[in-house]
């Protein structure tokens, strides 16, 4: 493995603490609902409230999400780990104190694996751990004052912890977009940045090659992956100014500004004896038995990598194709069922990199909401393998069915003139004919002008109003050529 590259002459060493919400329809330890964009503090119950007498229960599917990310990342799945009190105090956290995992958490190691400029990368995982999160401080709209709204209080988090294996803000951006496809794939979080439901921490610290890790800034709450890359590029660049100027670098949390694109400190940061972690009383240890973790595994997707790897043995697409096909679950959905319709597996393949993938990012859109069905689209390509219609043609055939004004592909060939010219007696009228009129060009290629044949090709094209079969002509038009 090639050095890292050095950002004027110092090395960058990157740690993320990702928070995935994971996607229950209720909170990790009440009944109160997790759905985004309720007016404030209507879902809070009196449990997230932290009302006397109140008792936290449990969440079995929040738990066996956290069971899947272990299995999906080759991690240890904890057989008993244990809650504990985190506290501190701030307003938007009623009861004083967060309930997460501490000394044991639920997932243990693991890795993540993702491929940078061609250069496959690995980051090992610390941990994987369920937690509550807090509810959320609102400055807008209140004269002057700050709002609390506690719909958030108890929504269940996967606190996800990476070693500090990355070396720079490309890299971390690769790692943080390969957790959000594998999250996502699994089903056990929407992914979605604006709402809150994927969001970063990054840990960053810069040292001279060789020596030991630098003073360490944790910047908050990025929930995008842009915002993440500036974030780590503005922070590395102010702390190697402030080691060359001689000042020294204090272990801070700090917060990233979208608009000036610059971090400022928030408060200095605290260590874990800070927090005076102790066992939750109110909540058992979490017992995961084999069985459990057994029926988890079975009721889990084929993973990215491994779908990739069938995509390349069992339809033959190269690496990079496959990667693309499972960019997500339902990308890779999707092109199972146009291959399975058309029954060519790179032709498929080709139409989702090409004219899908132009028009979705144009758009702005993700394959599930794709302006045609996986079927309709299949008979499209099979009319280009039966050269019932040129791949000029094809593209013309699939605006039409973007634009959703038709749905029948052979009507659409048929109404647009777009069937291609396959009768060989025809073609050859056409060019013998193309033959006679352009005495110049088959001079030319008789010459040795390659560039004389294709003009010639282009001919027979024009005369036969683009119906012809290229493929076809091309051949005639060597045979009469001798």
């Amino acid at each position: 493995m090639s050095a890292p590259a050095l950002i004027r002459g110092y090395e960058v060493v990157i740690g993320l603490e990702t928070h995935a919400q994971l996607s229950t329809a209720s909170k990790i330890f009440s009944g109160a609902s997790t759905q985004f964009g309720a007016a404030p503090n209507t879902q809070a119950c009196a449990v997230d409230l932290a009302l006397p007498g109140t008792l936290p229960v449990m969440n079995k599917g929040a738990v066996e999400r956290a069971i899947q990310f272990g299995l999906a990342v080759h991690a240890k799945v904890a057989p008993l780990s244990i809650f504990a009190r985190k506290n501190y105090f701030y307003p938007d956290l009623p009861k004083g104190y967060q309930i997460s995992q501490y000394e044991i958490p639920v997932v243990q190691g693991g890795k993540v694996e993702f491929v940078l400029n061609g250069q496959k990368k690995t980051v090992r995982l610390t941990r994987a751990h369920l937690e509550e999160d807090a509810g959320k401080s609102l400055h807008e709209d209140y004269q002057g004052q700050t709002g609390i709204d506690l719909n958030r209080a108890g929504t269940p988090l996967l606190e996800i912890v990476s070693e500090p294996d990355m070396r720079s803000s490309a890299e971390a951006v690769e790692y943080a977009k390969a957790l959000h496809t594998l999250v996502v794939w699994l089903g056990i979080c929407d992914g979605n940045m604006q709402e809150g439901s994927f969001r970063c921490d990054a840990n960053v610290s810069v040292r001279k090659p060789g020596a030991p890790f630098g003073t360490r800034r944790e910047i908050k709450n990025l929930n995008s992956f842009r915002f993440l890359q500036q974030a780590i590029d503005f922070e590395v660049q102010w702390q190697i100014d402030r080691v060359e100027d001689g000042l020294p670098i204090e272990q801070a949390t700090v917060l990233f500004n979208p608009d000036t694109g610059e971090t400022r400190a928030m408060r200095s940061k605290e260590d874990a004896a800070d927090y005076r972690y102790f066992p939750d009383p109110d909540l058992p240890p979490l017992v995961i038995s084999p069985a459990w973790v057994a029926r988890v595994k079975t009721a889990m997707p084929e993973l990215p990598a491994a779908m990739a790897e069938r995509f390349v043995r069992e339809d033959g697409l190269p690496e990079a194709d496959a990667a693309l096909m499972t960019q997500s679950l339902a990308f890779a959905r999707f092109y199972e069922a146009v291959r399975d319709g058309c029954g060519t597996p790179k032709l498929a393949a080709n139409w989702l990199m090409g004219e899908v993938s132009k028009r979705l990012n144009a758009e702005g859109r993700g394959i599930e909401a794709a302006a045609l069905q996986p079927a309709t689209l299949a008979a499209l390509i099979r009319r280009v393998a039966d050269s019932t219609v040129s791949n000029n043609g094809a593209r013309q055939v699939f605006e039409l069915l973007w634009s959703g004004a038709q749905t029948d592909v052979d009507a659409i060939i048929e109404a647009q003139g777009l069937k291609q010219m396959n009768d060989s007696s025809a073609l050859l009228a056409i060019v013998d004919e193309v033959i006679a009129a352009n005495a110049k060009s088959v001079e030319e290629f008789r010459a040795g002008k390659e560039k004389a044949f294709n003009a010639l090709v282009g001919q027979v094209m024009k005369a036969s109003k683009g119906k012809a079969n290229p493929a076809q002509a091309g051949e005639l038009l060597r045979q009469r050529l001798g």
